[in-house]
């Protein structure tokens, strides 16, 4: 597997190549050999030009900077055609998705176009004229859809995360069949400009991750209002917390759990749940039956009326271009009336009023992000019905307006991947995320830490890219992640230098902000010649990050604070230094 998104950037800040990471990716790919993959590559020559670029005068301090990742192809990127895994259908934008643009302004390379069960339509993976994507966990099982490509590219370890899209689970099921995050945000959270809808009311883009801290990284560029897309919203800007004391999580009751008989996923489930009472969280049992009536809105129900707006035309001229199993699917449309559009929306209205009485209980909802698995023989042999099974916990998500974080959990007694999704009401997205970072240690900040290496957060001048940061390389460190503190302290620019440096000064809770650190694990033998680099004011102290971890870092004493300037405004020294510039 390649390296994360964090420390694909750590190496890039440091003076590793661009050039060198993208060539890795398209020997990664040969390599692979799945021509189901990917719709359209994107040619390795304007990609590698595309590297050297940024190696020669891009902004290193972009979060994403060199970061490849890989594009569901029912979302434009300017160059490369957008299919929606129909080759009849297709079209050459000259613009790419707003998504897309942000994501590429922050540093990061488009790879290429991904497949896609055709449309969007279906749960499996396996509705495409492309073929079917490999799971990379195991062959004969399907990859999950529709964004199979998208999911199978980063399980494979091509690219350290995709984009894909969700409207009934899209961007959770394929997750949780390859070991994957899955992060389904609130709609609107990502703009649809550019993307093409399957039913426009309840899309969300999605992001395909290794770990939460890369999903989330995704989401910090990405989530923008956009005033083009009447359905985007601006959420408050909030970053993760943690694993709350007493937390409240709300579980399906035991006779509303479903499993279709697989027992190794039942027994999963509960191991789960057990880690969960273990790490003091409380369990509540709720009712399950207004989400899975909900559920059947969605395909029982007039929004199936939303993808005929799209694939329509299309069907009527020339129904042999589209799959079998789509057609039928989207062809049921016509069936359903303005008066039965209307019925089912009074419906929902009063659906979601029940299910927002849930909140009062519980803080989260965790449930199984799929009850079983299937392989692709027998999907292929019943396609409908075992695709509606794999929807069952995430058909009744976007209808209710939430978002929703699938995250892997312990394999299953049989070594397939298994997943709980957390869910809660739309614009807690942050929150999720807080969850899914203390539920798997925060990559980089638990038990996998050698007992011969020690954390130490840094905020000036040792950050990756900045003047001092070969002293901790030259002595072994090497990067864990990026973070925050939490609002226990200021920082200020130093008098003196160069270089210029800055010092963190805590503060009474409340009166600080947070600051931007990043983590590098120094080896125990190098940490006396590594503070003996270190001048006064300065001294080696304990900070409180976000996302609960405690790691050593430099404190600045107050004394030696005088006549500093206070910048704590700019939430980090690279903030700063860019406002300088």
């Amino acid at each position: 597997m390649p390296s994360s998104l964090h420390q694909i950037v750590a190496g890039h800040r440091a003076g590793g190549s661009v050039r060198e990471t993208i060539a890795k990716v398209y020997a990664d790919i040969r390599a692979w050999n799945d021509p189901a993959l990917f719709i359209t590559l994107k040619e390795e020559a304007q990609a590698l030009a595309e590297a050297e670029a940024l190696d020669a005068k891009g902004d290193r301090s972009l979060p994403l900077f060199g970061v490849p990742f890989a594009v569901k192809d029912n979302i434009d990127v300017a160059g490369l055609p957008t299919t929606a895994a129909c080759p009849a259908f297709a079209y050459e934008p000259t613009k790419s998705a707003f998504i897309v643009e942000r994501l590429v302004a922050a540093g990061a390379i488009v790879i290429g176009k991904t497949n896609l069960d055709q449309f969007a339509t279906g749960l499996v993976g396996v509705r495409s004229p492309y073929g079917v994507p490999r799971n990379a966990v195991r062959p004969d099982l399907i990859p999950g859809g529709s964004s199979a490509g998208s999911a199978s590219a980063v399980a494979a370890g091509l690219v350290p995360f995709a984009l894909g899209s969700d409207t009934a689970g899209s961007g959770r099921v394929p997750a949780a069949l390859q070991g994957l995050v899955g992060l389904k945000p609130s709609i609107g959270a990502f703009s649809m400009t550019g993307a093409v809808p399957a039913c426009r009311s309840l899309d969300c883009l999605s992001v395909f991750a290794r770990n939460v801290a890369d999903a989330r990284a995704v989401y910090e560029v990405a989530a923008a209002f956009d005033p083009y897309d009447g359905y985007s919203r601006a959420f408050p800007a909030s970053m993760p917390g943690g694993w709350p004391p007493g937390l409240r999580i709300g579980v399906p009751r035991a006779a509303d759990r479903i499993f279709f008989g697989d027992l190794v996923a039942e027994r999963a489930f509960d191991e789960a749940l057990a880690a969960f009472k273990a790490r003091g969280a409380k369990l509540v049992e709720i009712d399950m039956s207004p989400l899975y009536a909900t559920a059947k809105l969605l395909y029982e129900g007039p929004w199936v009326a939303e993808r005929y707006l799209v694939a329509g035309p299309l069907l009527e001229k020339a129904p042999e271009a589209l799959h079998p199993v789509t057609a039928a699917i989207i062809g049921g449309a016509k069936r359903y009336d303005a008066g039965s559009v209307f019925s089912s929306i009074y419906k929902l209205m009063d659906l979601r009023r029940v299910a927002a009485g849930l909140w009062s209980n519980i803080d989260v909802l965790a449930v199984p992000t799929i009850p079983t698995v299937y392989t692709v023989k027998e999907v292929e042999a019943d396609p409908v019905r075992l695709n509606s099974n794999l929807g069952t916990y995430t058909n009744f998500v976007n209808l209710l307006d939430m978002a929703a974080l699938a995250v892997p959990t312990a394999s299953r007694s049989d070594g397939l991947p298994a997943g709980v999704t957390f869910i809660a009401p739309a614009g807690r997205d942050a929150f999720l995320a807080g969850l899914g970072l203390a539920l798997e240690g925060a990559p980089g900040t638990g038990s996998d830490l050698s007992p011969d290496m020690i954390e130490i957060a840094v905020v000036g001048a040792h950050l990756s890219g900045l003047p001092l940061n070969g002293q901790l390389v030259e002595k072994g460190a090497v990067f864990r992640r990026e973070g925050q503190t939490v609002e226990n302290y200021r920082l200020v620019r130093l008098p003196g230098g160069p270089p210029v440096r800055p010092g963190l000064i805590k503060v009474a809770p409340g009166e600080g902000t947070r600051i931007a650190v990043e983590v590098w694990a120094l080896p125990t033998s190098a940490v006396g010649a590594f503070l003996a680099q270190i001048p006064a004011p300065l001294g080696l102290g304990t900070l409180t990050l976000v996302d609960g971890t405690s790691p050593k870092g430099f404190i600045c004493e107050a004394d030696g604070a005088r006549g500093a300037t206070d910048i704590s405004s700019f939430g980090g020294w690279r903030a700063y230094l860019a406002s300088l510039a």
